[in-house]
């Protein structure tokens, strides 16, 4: 059983003390690769090295609404150059996040709009953070348009994923979709078309509800898909082969197994 994990920073310092067991642990696991979006411009190089150093291990380069105190307008300008050389999966992780106090709407918008513009000259997907904005990111793709891209941990509605599918995105399930109380997002996974769904872990944050409160990581992908294939009704097989292909087609990642 092969599984992608189509969300997760693996560069953070969580796993300054044990990244090589954890990857083993992810490869053991059945994750054959894993998507690692950037937050920061600072946070790139180490990025760009953590990645080269793993052939499973594939980069995403952009600016995260959740850190708008450390970005400045000069760092698109440095994103279209990494997007240029940096052999990217995607652009992200971007988006809007009106949950957080203290975030400048109107600085938000502008460097996910200068991102997405980015993302469609490079023909690239898009990985979007959507946290009580995910009306105002579906009218953004569609004002911007040409895009594709996944919504990173879903937390709308059925008719906003319905129209998310009709512009060509995918919508990426986690650990929250493992927690009993998560009926709109569970009864979403159990009757949402396979072909839009991506699975992830968002480590080292995010815990399913089997580690609640612990440091997550890319092998708990396992247990995610056990859950959505439970709230389907189908084999698990199944799920990690079609969540597999769909993050393979939408990132263009190359077909390995895990080593």
């Amino acid at each position: 059983m092969h599984l992608v994990d189509s969300h997760c920073h693996l560069d953070a310092p969580e796993f300054d003390g044990d990244r090589d067991a954890m990857l083993a642990r992810a490869r053991a696991a059945g994750v054959a690769a894993m998507v690692v979006p950037a937050i920061t411009a600072a946070s790139w190089p180490a990025l760009r090295q953590a990645c080269a150093s793993d052939a499973a291990l594939h980069p995403a380069y952009g600016l995260h609404p959740m850190f708008l105190a450390e970005h400045r307008p000069a760092h698109l300008d440095e994103l279209r150059t990494w997007l240029e050389h940096g052999k990217p999966c995607a652009v992200g992780e971007c988006g809007l996040d009106f949950f957080v106090d203290g975030l400048d709407a109107t600085a938000q918008r502008h460097y996910f709009e200068k991102q997405l513009q980015l993302a469609r000259e490079f023909e690239l997907p898009v990985i979007v953070h959507a946290r009580r904005a995910v009306e105002d990111v579906i009218q953004t793709l569609r004002r911007i348009g040409g895009l594709r891209g996944v919504i990173h941990s879903f937390s709308g509605s059925p008719e906003q994923a319905r129209q998310l599918w009709d512009m060509g995105f995918l919508i990426g399930m986690g650990g929250p979709v493992t927690y009993p109380r998560a009926n709109r997002l569970r009864t979403l996974v159990a009757t949402m078309p396979l072909e839009f769904l991506l699975l992830e872990t968002d480590a080292p944050d995010q815990p399913d509800a089997d580690i609640r409160g612990q440091r997550n990581e890319p092998a708990r992908l396992a247990a995610i898909a056990a859950a959505v294939a439970t709230l389907r009704g189908q084999a698990v097989e199944e799920i990690a082969s079609q969540t597999t292909a769909n993050a393979r087609r939408l990132f263009n990642l190359p077909v390995s197994a895990p080593h």
